[in-house]
């Protein structure tokens, strides 16, 4: 479903993170202007090694910070309450201001935020803390492109859920760069169009590390970077609001074009990063994703994804474990396809899901490529009511009787197709994750029996049968380790590796190895 926003009142506010920065960087700095280039992996490129350099564990200390103040820049002085917010309306665009050491504030006003113009840049020295005090809102807002924001602390700000603290209307262009960001309410950032977000630590918020939602839908070219995102939902919404989808690490929202590479993705209450609804063109390397309430990485009726050399390890142990108590057998992964896929008609940097290089390490299972039956443009089923595919119809076509037919019965559905799964190893131990009832360390291709709408043509075992037969979904020359089982089709398959190698379903993993 889309995140609900809401306007900001036009005043000053801030934000402030303390005590998270600044320590071992990772084993390559993203390009600051475009995204990687399409990439065709060599047999040596698919080894399964997972991420390769050092977690960046940036959240031990505060950001290095900018000794003295630039020539020419504009000196923010923390004895003033409001100062930053006064200073940056006094001044011209393209302003540097240097925020002195000691703790900024915004002055008293719940909607107190600062209001960057065009090409602004806010440096903090050593020490420089913006801070909400659990009063203020946000810290940087309105539509200003191009603006920087680097080694600040930014904390104890209190957005309401789903809006976010820095970048809070998702302006373009911005950089976001070794700052600390925690301790928030709401998500710690948005984004925008261009945003690069490179080297911070985004710890403890109480909903998002960062929220990729802009209103138009417009995010493209997005880098995160070299950040160590930790510890977010700290505010448990997922608890406090059943079912809404809104909580993770790192959630995008219609992001066309996204990096998201080496950056230390651990221990958040939540999904590790969540791409959710008609999202395209990711590529995910060389990502440490660990320790994760719910799934590393959950991609959801969204397009075309590289998904390589990362170290994905004990994820979604919290959340299949609650699968696993009430007896749900629904293969809860550490990697999560829900009813996404390549589409060569979506341009990307590649025309399928492709998974490969990948260290999956006792996790509560591996990869479970769903696609759900029942939910397609128009299905009152469909949470994201509003959304329909990115290739071609809108929601007013998708209807009787002309879904029932070609082109409409395939392009109003988000299709769990052309995922290919190769030269990855995963490891599975029952006793690691807590496991008895054999409801883990399993590896799955499924679908639901479609049951509604009444209207629907893919009622019964239509999407199944396709899932598992006609779509092109392939796992080959991956090293398995552990009792791993294997679930294709529907739920009542659960078999293990010769089944899952054998007729009459997918006969898959070609080349591959099983070691108990």
């Amino acid at each position: 479903m889309l995140p609900r926003r809401t306007l900001v009142t036009v005043a000053v506010l801030a934000a402030l993170v303390s005590g998270c920065a600044g320590a071992t960087r990772p084993t390559a700095s993203p390009s600051p202007s475009a995204l990687s280039p399409s990439f065709s992996p060599t047999a040596a490129d698919a080894v399964a090694r997972g991420a390769v350099g050092v977690r960046p564990a940036l959240c031990a200390r505060a950001p290095a910070g900018e000794p003295t103040a630039p020539a020419g820049a504009v000196v923010v002085d923390p004895a003033t309450a409001g100062d930053l917010m006064a200073k940056t309306a006094a001044n011209p665009s393209g302003t540097t201001f240097w925020l002195a050491p000691g703790v900024h504030t915004l002055g008293t006003g719940e909607f107190a935020q600062v209001i960057p113009k065009d090409h602004d840049t806010y440096l903090g020295a050593p020490g420089a803390v913006l801070d909400g005090r659990g009063v203020t809102r946000y810290a940087f807002t309105q539509h200003a492109p191009n603006v920087t924001i680097r080694y600040l602390t930014v904390r104890g700000f209190n957005p309401p859920r789903n809006e976010g603290v820095v970048n809070h209307d998702s302006a373009d262009g911005w950089v976001i760069r070794d700052n600390v960001i925690r301790d928030n309410h709401g998500a710690g950032m948005m984004a925008g169009a261009g945003q690069q977000v490179i080297d911070n630590c985004l710890a403890d918020n109480g909903q998002y590390g960062m929220n990729a939602y802009q209103a138009a839908g417009g995010i493209k070219k997005l880098v995160v970077a070299g950040n160590e995102i930790v510890g977010n939902n700290a505010d448990d919404l997922e608890a406090a609001h059943p079912g809404c989808g809104c909580t993770a690490g790192v959630k995008f929202w219609a992001v066309d074009g996204a990096d998201v590479r080496n950056n230390w993705v651990h221990g958040n209450h939540a999904v590790g990063l969540w791409a959710d609804t008609n999202d395209n063109d990711f590529l995910i390397e060389n990502n440490w994703i660990e320790d994760n309430d719910g799934e590393a990485v959950n991609y959801e009726i969204s397009y075309n994804l590289i998904l390589r050399n990362n170290t994905i390890g004990h994820n979604a142990v919290r959340k299949g474990g609650v699968f696993a108590a009430r007896q749900d057998d629904f293969p809860v992964g550490a990697v999560y396809l829900n009813s996404s896929g390549g589409e060569p008609r979506v341009p990307a940097r590649t025309d399928r899901i492709e998974i490969y290089g990948n260290l999956f390490d006792r996790n509560w299972s591996g990869i479970t490529a769903f696609e759900d039956a029942n939910r397609f443009c128009n299905s009152p089923v469909n949470s994201s009511r509003k959304a329909c595919t990115r290739v071609g119809p809108g929601v007013s076509d998708c209807v009787r009787p002309g879904i029932a037919s070609e082109p409409l019965y395939s392009d109003c559905r988000w299709k769990t197709q052309r995922v290919t799964v190769h030269d990855n190893r995963f490891i599975f131990d029952p006793a690691t994750v807590g496991c008895s009832n054999g409801l883990c360390g399993r590896m799955a291709l499924l679908a639901n029996e479609g049951t509604s709408p009444s209207w629907s043509p893919y009622r019964g075992s239509a999407i199944e049968d396709a899932v598992t037969f006609r779509q092109d979904n392939r796992w080959s020359q991956n090293t398995y380790a552990g009792p791993w089982r294997f679930m294709v089709h529907d739920t009542a398959t659960n078999g293990n590796f010769a089944t899952w190698r054998g007729a009459p379903y997918a006969s898959q993993d070609a080349g591959s190895t099983s070691g108990e």
